[in-house]
């Protein structure tokens, strides 16, 4: 993998560049986030690489920041937590100077699984799994409604949630993705 330019005005502004990648990085991207569980082995044999190549790549990948850990899709109803809900959160304007560390917070409560940090009207979406409504009832009341940089909350209860990524099957790759939507 071609390694990183880093220019004197990117230094300055603490804004990496991003990596070069050809097109045998961007397979390799494009198969482990169709299934990460995949083997090097088994993806080098769908790449046409040897192991080896797939394996420095992916390494070399992850020392960029290019990919990331691999998180299991975990059934959450399957283990007593059937409720999820995305709760849109407005900060006070006083608190602007705190968006990192309430992010930071929510984060790091144990029934959150996502914290976006958004434009427009609201300030943050913040996805979270619970046991029932009483105790999202309990969150939002308490941990979250509570933190007094919070102005207000407004909370949608998730019926069924469907990945893009399921379907990428019908996609051959990033480029596909980059290009006109039709």
């Amino acid at each position: 993998m071609p390694r990183r330019r880093t220019g004197a005005a990117a230094q300055r502004s603490g804004v990496r560049p991003p990596p070069s990648l050809d097109d045998l990085d961007e397979q390799i991207l494009w198969e482990l986030a169709r299934d990460a569980d995949v083997t090097n082995a088994a993806l080098a044999e769908r790449l046409h690489v040897a192991p080896s190549t797939t394996h420095a790549r992916v390494r070399a990948l992850r020392e960029a920041g290019v990919l990331g850990p691999a998180h299991a899709d975990v059934d959450y109803r399957a283990v007593g937590l059937p409720l999820q809900a995305i709760i849109s959160v407005r900060l006070r304007a006083q608190a602007r100077t705190v968006i990192k560390t309430f992010a930071a917070k929510m984060a790091r409560h144990p029934n959150v699984l996502d914290v976006f940090f958004v434009g427009g009207q609201d300030d943050f979406l913040v996805r979270v799994v619970t046991t029932s409504p009483e105790q999202l009832r309990d969150f939002v009341a308490g941990p979250l409604s509570s933190d007094p940089v919070v102005a207000s909350t407004h909370t949608q209860i998730v019926f069924d949630h469907l990945r893009g990524l399921d379907h990428w099957s019908d996609a051959h790759g990033f480029g596909e993705l980059r290009g006109p939507l039709g």
